[in-house]
């Protein structure tokens, strides 16, 4: 093999593949919230509108960071 020889080319925007490596964030947010929910809600259940109220605003918070990764490539990219 020379050395000159390309063996893959890299073509397209890099930020596809950024953002697949940014999604694990908030997927692993999601996993903590819902899983501490569940567990906050199995041990006082009385508390549950507040506990499932702080779940959902977590969710959202989580969410809203993979959207803006989503975005970030169109927006910056060339």
């Amino acid at each position: 093999m020379a050395a000159t020889e390309t063996l893959a080319a890299v073509t397209g925007s890099l930020g596809s593949i950024g953002y697949g490596l940014a999604a694990i964030g908030p997927g692993i947010g999601v996993g903590i919230v819902f899983g501490n929910g569940t567990q906050a809600l199995a041990r006082q259940p009385e508390a549950a509108g507040l506990i499932r109220a702080n779940q959902i605003l977590g969710f959202a918070f989580c969410e809203a960071l993979a959207l803006i990764g989503i975005v970030m490539p169109f927006v910056f990219g060339r």
